[in-house]
């Protein structure tokens, strides 16, 4: 294990850690609501070996298959594994068997499929409902972009409340990109109206959490309700080109 890249992820990740707990403080929020998912997309096994040494214990992967091999070659650290990439739905298996948390739930063919396995897996799973609220092709999710809309999202959704081994949770979005963080901030209080619309229509069912945020704009999702953020390069440094 590379030491000194051990101790700069530490140092970067505190100072991640630090500016959630300043962005939650300024809106009267408790830093703890907050966690953090540093994603280890495309990064090789020597960058997550360093991240869990210096103390990173929630680590986010957009590919199933990928994350599988990860885990394979590190054995069985005390490491929560999230999926926050779209799922297809013939890797339903492997995200039942091998993850702690889904980010991404974004349709009734999937929820389906993840049920049957976790029954076979006798194991519950953790769910966020993914929705696009920007109406980018490029997305997935639900479509969620015109508040208009969201009636007719309720028929889907009570569709997959009625799966028993998905615990779903709250939303997850991932805005369009922006450089400048702010331009974010109306994506995100999109999700969050989203969130409480939903909340009132299936009241029996805990919507607390809210996934959004990324390198670039986690302290204003942060601002907006975040109890997620998704933090990999400003963590970990660059991706291998």
């Amino acid at each position: 294990m590379d030491e000194r890249l051990a101790a700069a992820i530490r140092g970067r990740h505190e100072r991640v850690l630090e500016r959630i707990a300043s962005a939650a403080q300024k809106c009267g929020r408790d830093p703890q609501s907050v966690r953090l998912v540093v994603v280890t997309k495309a990064q090789p096994l020597t960058v997550v070996e360093a991240a869990i040494a210096a103390g990173i214990r929630v680590l986010g992967e957009n590919y199933a298959e990928e994350a599988r091999e990860k885990m394979i070659a590190l054995g069985k650290p005390e490491v929560e594994w999230h999926i926050i990439g779209h799922v297809q739905s013939r890797k339903a298996n492997l995200v039942a068997e091998c993850f702690a948390m889904l980010h991404s739930l974004d349709s009734v063919k999937l929820a389906a499929r993840l049920d049957r396995f976790l029954v076979e897996a006798g194991r519950t799973l953790p769910a966020l409902l993914e929705f696009n609220v920007g109406g980018e092709e490029s997305k997935y999710g639900w479509p969620a972009w015109d508040e208009t809309h969201w009636p007719g999202l309720v028929p889907e959704v009570a569709q997959i409340l009625r799966f028993p081994r998905l615990n779903v949770r709250g939303l997850m979005a991932m805005p369009p990109y922006f450089e400048d963080a702010e331009q974010s901030r109306p994506y995100f209080q999109r999700l969050r109206r989203l969130r409480d619309f939903l909340a009132a229509r299936f009241p029996q069912t805990d919507w607390q959490e809210l996934s959004m945020g990324t390198s670039v704009d986690y302290e204003v999702a942060v601002e907006e309700g975040a109890t997620f953020v998704r933090v990999g390069q400003a963590v970990l440094g660059p991706r291998p080109t």
